[in-house]
């Protein structure tokens, strides 16, 4: 067996990570675009149908719309998915902030702010995931716990959103240590 010589470990390295640079810039484009995507659907949808207040109608075209989609696009073009994209809309009517919110978050963490009735609430949970690049189950974690709630009755409102940050890095950095663990063996 032959050993590589140490110039090529480094190289095979540099590669390894313009490749994955290059794959995280893709899947941030790609997801960006979908999310455009989806909310254009919905305000299109919004504006041609909704707008118009045809209630029974616009049941009746979405379920159109879905079937046909379908047939066209294949799965994923469900009459609820359709819906989603339509309350994407209604929710967030200013594509500015979308434009750039959808570069740092999932239509999956969309989908669960859209269903925040409460602007306050939706606004505090897109700025945590924001910058604390939380995934959707961290996120539909913290909504549950009530995080926004008893931010909001503390009295020391900071602190205790410190703390929960603390919790999760303490629970993340846990998790990647036992994987490493795990792995390395």
């Amino acid at each position: 067996m032959v050993s590589k010589p140490q110039n090529i470990n480094s190289l095979f390295s540099e590669i390894k990570q313009l490749i994955e640079e290059a794959r995280q810039t893709v899947a941030v484009a790609v997801n960006a675009a979908t999310t455009i995507l989806y909310w254009n659907i919905g305000n299109r949808i919004k504006i041609e149908v909704l707008e118009n207040k045809r209630g029974e109608y616009g049941k009746e075209v979405v379920k159109t719309l879905s079937q046909e989609l379908t047939q066209e696009y294949g799965k994923g073009w469900s009459e609820q998915h359709i819906w989603h994209c339509l309350r994407f809309a209604e929710t967030f009517p200013e594509k500015e902030i979308l434009y750039a919110l959808s570069r740092q978050l999932s239509w999956t963490h969309f989908r669960t702010f859209i269903y925040l009735n409460d602007e306050i609430k939706r606004e505090f949970y897109i700025q945590m995931a924001r910058t604390e690049n939380w995934n959707t189950r961290t996120l539909n974690e913290k909504i549950d716990s009530m995080l926004f709630e008893r931010t909001a009755i503390s009295k020391k409102p900071e602190e205790l959103i410190k703390k929960e940050l603390k919790e999760l890095r303490m629970k993340t950095n846990s998790v990647r240590n036992s994987f490493f663990v795990i792995h390395i063996f």
